[in-house]
């Protein structure tokens, strides 16, 4: 039995398989699936078959279950300002694949490299004026902007989002582990997102990040579970990281934690 007010999930990818034999290992376990997908071009493609979605479909049924789903590239228009680059143009093939999943969002990185540190304020508005577009266009296709779920990433001021979410009512996916990364507080970052947060991402950091709950000090996970709870917050928490040992320790650790 789930203790927490938040839906605990974790990632699509946890035994060594595809999405299907994950989900019926995952099913019971969490409730919410983190479908990790991708489509390589004139390559390997993992995006599932009208009959796997219907497989999906029924095990969320049965199950309790709900999907997000991590959307494969930063999203961005192309150089000319049109909508035919290619990270619109997968988003658009993976939301009409899914959508018969109802997800409980599409979670998403906007590419904004190209104006991370020292950018003018004409191109820093110019790159604002195509995010906007870009997540318009994409919250079309998804049938509700608020599905729509822009993930903070590491390296990145943690305002730098802001002047777009102003502009457009997304939602926001609060990712505690890139936030550790930075040396930043989750708590007081959470205290201000979590009024337009439906998805949060979390997992340790050792050699790499996306490892265990295990290798974070239990004071830094019982903090931000307080938080959570504190909040009522009644979004997806994902712990997203990529092997069984990790799922089952995560667990393990936010056991010890939970306050």
């Amino acid at each position: 039995m789930n203790p927490y007010p938040f839906r605990l999930g974790t990632s699509s990818y946890i035994i060594p398989a595809d999405i299907l034999p994950n989900v019926h290992y995952l099913a019971g376990k969490v409730q919410d699936i983190e479908l990790v997908l991708f489509e390589v071009d004139d390559g390997p493609s993992n995006l599932p078959s009208p009959a796997q979605i219907a497989e999906l479909r029924g095990l969320a049924n049965d199950h309790d279950l709900t999907y997000t789903v991590h959307l494969p590239l930063d999203l961005r228009l192309a150089d000319d300002g049109s909508p035919r680059h290619a990270s619109l143009e997968k988003a658009r093939r993976v939301i009409e694949c899914t959508r018969e999943l109802d997800p409980w969002a599409y979670v998403l990185h906007l590419d904004g490299k190209s104006v991370l540190g020292g950018a003018s304020t004409d191109a820093m508005r110019r790159w604002q004026d195509q995010a906007v577009h870009s997540l318009k266009l994409v919250g079309g296709w998804a049938g509700d902007l608020q599905k729509l779920a822009v993930e903070n990433l590491e390296g990145f001021p943690l305002d730098f989002y802001q002047p777009v979410l102003e502009r457009v009512a997304v939602s926001r996916t609060v990712d505690v582990g890139h936030l550790w990364l930075d040396n930043h507080d989750p708590v007081a970052y959470l205290r201000e997102a979590l009024p337009r947060t439906r998805v949060i991402h979390i997992h340790g950091i050792a050699e790499r990040d996306h490892r265990s709950l295990a290798f974070v000090p239990i004071e830094k996970l019982r903090a931000v579970l307080q938080e959570l709870i504190r909040a009522g917050y009644g979004g997806v928490f994902t712990i997203e990281i990529f092997s069984e040992e990790d799922f089952l320790t995560s667990l393990s650790a936010l056991q010890q934690a939970q306050p």
